[in-house]
């Protein structure tokens, strides 16, 4: 019998980064390396793990911004172009060091993964990654879950509860249009959490929510089990909290896995260390360097010098990494059983980007964990928060605090100098979305006005992303995030002006439409305050509260207390810019 839970929790997001009307955009390959580095690598993973028989259970998100680009034909058909310039780039690598022995190997291998990649990405998963999760989630091993529509920090929208309406409802909704089902679960963007919050889950149908360790542990009454197990709000929405010392693990810049000596250096590759006139072709227009997913060098130690990777021992460091994980999760699961008389549930959370992208041989170490729980051990069961709350309908009840992860835990990390010009613009974009959606309760779907009124909603949100003041707050690509930003609140306040007058200019709501294509099925009337003016949503009429879920409504789909610590842990919590002195100091 086991002593405890394990909840690995995979956040996988990024911002909606789509532009049609150029030939090639440098923030898209965002996505592309993405692809390459992580989702592929863990669909992949998952699939050895299933055909092995070997059960395990892993939560994700799957952002709805993120799956709008993985199931859009211009974004796979340009990622298919990226990886083909990879595969002819690899090639010319693989003559290039034909007599560098150290480096023969290492540009074969690239070779081979590029074309594994777009193999795979063509003919099994049929150019939509999206699809192959869902089978995963069908087959029983991945609990997904959603995350606001457009990863907006719900604690700076000033308690309006009808914009949190826009972006938790849209979300949902979205999710079972690719899922099939709802959403028991949310990732609330950067785990902003603030109380009312829950209510709003409770009328989208979700059932629980992650925070970081001190919205738990300030929980009011206190918690009984600290972040251990979670608690059940005046809603019926649980929150689940972050285990710091599983995440210290992973994410800490002094005694991460990631920093390892012997793991894959991310900021030294092929795109910034060869001959610029061979390395051009590859480049974009503006003839700039930047990554090209080729990187030689092994992390080695902390200063310039760099010995060559190898693939074999970084395979085998993470086999050994895995090893030690869970030989800790087990010590900490049999120390808190014997503290609580009962089994802790210990949710370990972390970017689905770490997993590859920044950290090459993350998707090897969580095979490697899988593996390990299921053939070497029995103290330590892999578990969902969907599995914790149907196996324990008792749960204590208490309102977390108001809290965030990153930079000392409390939205400083997304308000400062650097971004707070940005939200009260949107804040006002969003009353006025408020104020037309309960002006024009009435707009017949596929008219012109509907149209005009779903893409202001789609361009509210846009503007609200998140990301736009997290890069704002790193200083890199600074000039894009303020053009996005920017951009979608002209859109939004055209559009607004024009459905006003009466006066819609239905050549610009079609370029919109062409370009901001995200959410095709977005209801801008959850943004009025009533629920019962959605008279046409999509779903049910009425949506099931936590708890009032059915067997057939599941199966329809086919910190101690804050410290220095926390805050060294998570001060860049997240990014998806591949550009040289942003992200996880760890990786460097």
């Amino acid at each position: 019998m086991s002593e405890g839970q394990l909840c690995l929790v995979l956040h996988a997001h990024l911002p909606f980064v789509r532009h049609p009307d150029f030939d090639r955009w440098l923030e898209e390959d965002w996505l592309f390396e993405a692809i390459i580095e992580t989702y592929l690598p863990l669909l992949r993973s998952y699939a050895r793990l299933v055909d092995q028989h070997v059960p395990f259970r892993v939560t994700m998100t799957m952002s709805p911004t993120l799956m709008a680009m993985l199931s859009d034909d211009v974004m796979q058909k340009r990622f298919v172009r990226h990886i083909d310039r990879l595969i002819e780039l690899s090639e010319k690598e693989v003559e290039r060091t034909r007599w560098i022995p150290e480096f023969l190997p290492l540009a074969e291998r690239y070779l081979e993964l590029f074309r594994l990649s777009r193999r795979e990405f063509v003919e099994i998963h049929d150019w939509n990654l999206v699809r192959s999760f869902r089978k995963f989630q069908d087959a029983g091993v991945l609990e997904l879950i959603t995350c606001g529509a457009t990863h907006g920090f719900l604690p700076l929208m000033l308690r309006n509860r009808d914009l949190w309406r826009g972006q938790i409802l849209t979300a949902a909704d979205d999710h079972e249009r690719h899922f099939g089902r709802r959403p028991r679960g949310i990732w609330l963007p950067e785990c902003g959490f603030e109380s009312g919050v829950e209510e709003i889950l409770a009328e989208a149908g979700i059932e629980y929510f992650f925070t970081d360790t001190h919205g738990i542990l300030h929980a009011t009454p206190r918690p009984q089990f600290g972040v251990y197990a979670p608690l059940r709000t005046p809603s019926g929405v649980c929150a689940f909290g972050r285990d710091q010392q599983s995440s210290r693990q992973v994410w800490s810049a002094e005694v991460g896995y990631p920093g390892d000596a012997d793991y894959r250096e991310f900021y030294r590759d092929v795109g910034w260390d060869l001959d610029y006139e061979y390395v051009k072709p590859y480049l974009h227009s503006d003839g700039n360097r930047t990554p090209l997913g080729i990187k030689y060098y092994r992390i080695t130690r902390q200063d310039d010098h760099k010995e060559p990777y190898d693939f074999v021992k970084a395979q085998e460091k993470s086999a050994r990494h895995a090893e030690d994980f869970l030989n800790r999760r087990a010590e900490q699961a049999k120390t808190l059983r014997s503290q609580f008389g009962r089994k802790p549930f210990i949710v370990s959370p972390y970017d689905a980007e770490l997993f590859g992208h920044w950290w090459f041989e993350g998707p090897q170490f969580l095979e490697y964990l899988f593996l390990k729980t299921h053939y070497d051990q029995d103290v330590v069961d892999l578990a969902t928060p969907g599995d914790y709350i149907d196996q324990n309908p008792r749960i204590q009840p208490a309102m977390p605090s108001m809290s965030s992860w990153g930079h000392n835990g409390f939205s400083e990390y997304w308000l400062d100098p650097s971004n707070d010009w940005l939200y009260p613009l949107v804040q006002w974009a969003g009353e006025q979305m408020v104020e037309l959606a309960r002006d024009y309760p009435d707009a017949v779907r596929g008219t012109v006005p509907y149209r005009a009124l779903s893409q202001a909603a789609r361009e509210l949100v846009l503007a609200q992303s998140s990301d736009w003041a997290f890069i704002l707050r790193t200083g890199s690509m600074v000039e894009y995030a303020k053009w996005r930003a920017e951009s979608h609140l002209k859109n939004f306040d055209r559009l607004a002006e024009e459905i006003r007058l009466d006066a819609i200019d239905e050549e610009f709501l079609a370029d919109l439409e062409l370009k901001d294509n995200v959410f095709p099925e977005v209801d801008y009337k959850v943004w009025a305050t009533e629920a019962e003016s959605r008279a046409d949503h999509s779903t049910e009429d009425v949506v099931p509260g936590p708890g009032d879920r059915s067997d057939s409504d599941v199966d329809k789909g086919s910190d101690s207390d804050l410290d220095s610590d926390q805050a060294t842990d998570t001060d860049a919590p997240k990014t998806p810019v591949s550009t040289p002195g942003v992200g996880p100091s760890s990786v460097s």
